[in-house]
């Protein structure tokens, strides 16, 4: 019989992670989930021979997940058939011109040398730079805790911090190395998801570009959710029960302890709660007030990385011009930045993302058709997004899907489901409606994001996209371990 239990709320890749390791080391794990089925953000749906991916469709860092594995006796290929794409993705410019990002280095500098001479060098020693912040950033910072500064006195740490460009903008530090306006964009992109505008960002964030360009674009042949099932494998093995369509209506507490959880299936009771869905949920919706941590006017002030404007749609052709990932970057950067993080409004002429996993992976799609994805990235908070608006949004995309591609694409719609703010805050109780989490801004990073640990509550943890490390697949994989990490090390000294 196992010495100790926890209960975690949420099934997504931090609450996964969280039980595998808890159960690994002896715990007993219950994971409550709302929905049908495990994954949070990365579920996955079918329709008339369509897979859909709802949410994640980027795979970068696969060390990360491939530590994972190991770390339970595993490997990535266990799973699934991990590929590399090639090229990583395309890219529209201002002018309507489709450039291909090379998976091959020595291409890539290639690509850059032909907008900008002498970039190619300057690709080496951004990429050289980006390197060093990753192998500190991704095997030294992202595993402290942030509960104290004394996490970071370490000669390593400090010596790489004067290093890590955490006082430089990402924005000053790419256009000190380049000139041209493509290789510019091109470069500060993944900053558009991150949550701030790349000149309020720190430049520590390049590390981004190591993961992008270095360690490349991979998928996992059967779509993103084959991620999902491999975790909840793991998960299993170690003894973790998953509860679906239990949902977490309060943490119940004793003499200040969290003892359980009461749902909408009954109550469960063990030594750790942890939560892993929506951190404001948790506090602000199953906590009393004395037992939160944080106002609400503390929540307000949180800048918050992007919502999205999703379509999932099935084709009765193939596209001829699309790659698997494709970035529309035809209008302007600036602009639609501004409008996510400086005037939070529905953009006017937006950048957007398509994704066509079928012209990887046949078994996404019935044969002949096609597997769209399309997103763009929207402030949170927005109001209004009705099918009226979702209608607009949609037609905008496709005329100009039609325009670059010299196709038809509209006419060839068969199925179309459209998800954004009000989804997010339906089905995952999003603060907001965010989409990716807390913005990665200097103000929010470490010790100054919300706590892994309680404050108030004792026995209560969290994990996930709104606490230590941050947002994404990765992050959420070893928020996971480091919140499991926590709890075995407070075990030991209760």
């Amino acid at each position: 019989m196992a010495s100790k239990s926890a209960i975690v709320i949420g099934s997504g890749v931090a609450g996964l992670s969280t039980a595998s390791y808890l159960g690994q080391n002896g715990y007993e794990v219950t994971i409550i989930e709302k929905h049908n089925q495990a994954g949070g953000r990365a579920r996955q749906y079918s329709h008339d021979g369509f897979v859909f991916d709802m949410g994640p469709s980027w795979y970068w860092m696969p060390d990360v997940f491939e530590k994972f594995y190991n770390d339970f006796g595993h490997k990535t290929s266990d799973f699934y058939e991990l590929i590399r794409l090639d090229p990583s993705y395309r890219v529209y410019d201002k002018k309507g011109k489709a450039v291909d990002i090379p998976a091959d280095m020595t291409e890539l500098e290639a690509l850059f040398e032909s907008y900008e001479k002498g970039s190619s060098l300057k690709l080496r020693q951004f990429l050289k730079e980006a390197a060093f912040k990753y192998e500190v950033g991704i095997n030294d910072l992202v595993y402290k805790p942030g509960l104290s500064l004394l996490e970071f006195a370490d000669l390593r740490l400090l010596k790489g911090l004067l290093k890590m460009d955490v006082l430089t903008s990402m924005r000053s530090h790419v256009h000190s190395l380049f000139n041209d306006p493509f290789l510019q964009e091109l470069l500060e992109f993944p900053i558009l998801f991150l949550g701030a505008l790349p000149e309020n960002t720190p430049a520590l964030y390049s590390l981004m570009n190591y993961a992008d360009m270095s360690l490349g674009t991979w998928y996992p042949m059967g779509g993103m959710h084959n991620i999902i099932e491999a975790f909840v494998k793991v998960a299993k093995e170690q003894g973790v029960k998953i509860e679906l369509e239990t949902e977490a209506k309060s943490i119940l507490i004793e003499n200040g302890k969290a003892i359980g959880v009461e749902t909408t299936k009954g109550k469960f009771f063990a030594d750790v709660v942890i939560g892993a869905g929506d951190y404001h949920h948790i506090e602000t919706k199953l906590l009393k007030p004395e037992n939160r941590q944080y106002s609400n006017s503390y929540w307000e002030s949180r800048k918050m990385a992007p919502s999205c404007l999703l379509y999932y749609i099935g084709l009765n052709t193939k596209l001829h011009g699309m790659k698997h990932h494709n970035l529309f970057f035809d209008t302007d950067f600036g602009l639609h930045s501004h409008e996510i993080y400086t005037d939070p409004k529905w953009p006017s002429n937006p950048l957007f993302y398509a994704s066509a996993p079928s012209v990887t992976d046949p078994s996404v799609a019935p044969e002949g058709k096609e597997n769209l994805f399309l997103l763009i990235p929207i402030a949170p908070g927005l109001g209004g997004d009705d099918e009226v608006i979702r209608e607009k949004y949609l037609d905008i995309m496709l005329k100009r899907l039609e325009e670059r591609l010299g196709e038809k694409v509209k006419e060839h719609i068969i199925y179309k489901r459209s998800y954004s703010i009000s989804n997010f805050v339906d089905d995952y109780h999003a603060f907001k409606g965010n989409a990716y989490g807390l913005a990665n801004t200097l103000s929010q990073t470490a010790i100054l994001k919300p706590r892994l640990r309680s404050k108030k509550v004792k026995s209560l943890y969290f994990s996930g996209q709104l606490t230590v490390p941050g947002p994404g697949v990765p992050p959420g994989i070893i928020s996971g371990k480091v919140c499991a990490l926590q709890i075995l090390k407070d075990s030991k000294t209760n």
